[in-house]
């Protein structure tokens, strides 16, 4: 599958329609055992308070890896994603509820590059907390 967005219809400042993804502790549970990662802090809350964190949290790379599906969505295709990297700046606790937590996440453009490609940054909040920091990608673009 192509990108299907147009590089000439892409400007800086243009706006990814944001989304919110709801993280639940099942969630976690679904990601531990298709990563492998079944550290203690992602499913029992007591192991993850006695090191300090407020509850079990999201495992990073299910918080990065949800965050660029608005760069998936926007382009139509994964393999457009030419570069991606995040700096993990707050954990992501879910609690355990029937709610579980909420990320926020939204995408500008703000750079035209090269060949067809664009740099975009990404903003990704849980709880009004930024969560993700230097979100950024690199786009191939139509």
């Amino acid at each position: 599958m192509a990108a299907t967005i147009a590089y000439s219809s892409v400007e800086v400042g243009t706006e990814l329609p944001a989304q919110s993804f709801p993280l639940r502790r099942v969630n976690l549970v679904m990601y531990a055992g298709a990563s492998g990662d079944f550290n203690v802090i992602h499913w029992n809350s007591r192991a993850a308070t006695s090191v300090g964190l407020p509850d079990v949290i999201a495992h990073g790379m299910l918080t990065m890896a949800e965050a660029a599906r608005v760069l998936t969505d926007w382009v139509g295709d994964p393999a457009a994603v030419v570069e991606y990297g995040v700096r993990f700046t707050r954990p992501v606790p879910v609690p355990d509820d029937d709610t579980g937590a909420l990320l926020e996440v939204s995408g500008r453009v703000t750079e035209l590059l090269q060949d067809r490609r664009v740099r975009v940054e990404l903003t990704a909040t849980a709880a009004g907390d930024k969560v993700l920091g230097q979100a950024r990608a690199v786009v191939q673009l139509a």
